[in-house]
């Protein structure tokens, strides 16, 4: 039986995921239990796996930009790397992209974060390339083990009469209980490399507030279209995190179905 150790143990996708392994042989560490930073810590806990997926992250896009050196550390996890090498399936993001142009990005597109977040995740990317693991980018996540916006949105609808969205950054509503069961099909195919793990389609984040407003039987006409420039934040957020799922077909996978279908079937859960 194939072991896994999946770090971040207790996250919004490490518990999908080790809910899809069920039956399997997995280890499951939260932050407390395993510190991916400490070498001998990780060295011991890699030797047990036959996979160690990485769901561990500096995820407070806005705290990086005055902290970088500590986000750095946990998102740039050398001792992982090193300690599992081909045997790392890693989480990574579309903030290694600049965020420019209208087209989805593809896996080999040439990355250019624009935020001190998405430089940490681009070192953790080399790192882990480095020693010959596999890369799956994911965005714009949500779940029912975690905060995301479409739980944030449900609840602004309960108490507020109008709610004003950025309407020009566009993306992929990802389910993690679909990205789980990708990554366990993924490492089933014996694929590696650089893969987009991130519903297909594209939305705004108006446009998803609009769709949750739909699931409540509210009225998504409440939800009203402003610009970037009306929040501003400490990091700089891209204006077009669509990625491309070319790299699916060397897995002999299809790309992840549609966000809206999956945002449907999860709503259940959420």
């Amino acid at each position: 039986m194939t072991r896994w150790l999946v770090t971040g143990g207790g996250g919004m996708l490490a518990t999908d995921l080790v809910r899809v392994l069920d039956g399997a042989d997995v280890r499951a560490p939260s932050r407390a239990e395993l510190d991916i930073t400490d070498r001998a810590a990780v060295a011991e806990a890699v030797k047990w796996a036959d996979v160690v997926v990485n769901c561990a992250a500096w995820t407070a896009v806005d705290d990086a930009e005055t902290d970088e050196e500590a986000a750095l550390r946990v998102n740039a996890p050398v001792a992982l790397a090193e300690a599992a090498g081909r045997r790392l399936v890693h989480l990574s993001t579309d903030y290694v992209f600049s965020g420019e142009g209208a087209e989805p990005w593809p896996e080999d597109a040439p990355t250019g974060p624009i935020n001190a977040y998405g430089r940490t995740k681009l070192a953790g990317e080399r790192a882990v390339l480095a020693h010959h693991g596999t890369i799956v980018r994911t965005a714009w996540l949500y779940g029912a083990h975690g905060p995301s916006f479409v739980r944030t949105m449900a609840r602004l609808e309960r108490s507020h009469e109008v709610v004003r969205v950025v309407a020009d950054q566009h993306g992929q509503p990802t389910w993690t209980l679909d990205l789980a069961r990708r990554i366990v099909d993924l490492v089933g195919s014996g694929a590696q490399g650089v893969f987009h793990g991130t519903n297909s389609g594209a939305t705004t984040w108006h446009g998803l507030a609009q769709e949750v407003f739909r699931l409540l039987g509210a009225d998504p006409e409440r939800v009203r279209p402003v610009t970037s420039e009306a929040y501003p934040r400490p990091a700089a957020r891209p204006k077009n995190s669509v990625l491309a799922h070319g790299g699916w077909a060397a897995a002999g996978l299809k790309p992840m179905r549609d966000w809206r279908e999956a945002l449907h079937d999860a709503w259940p859960e959420l």
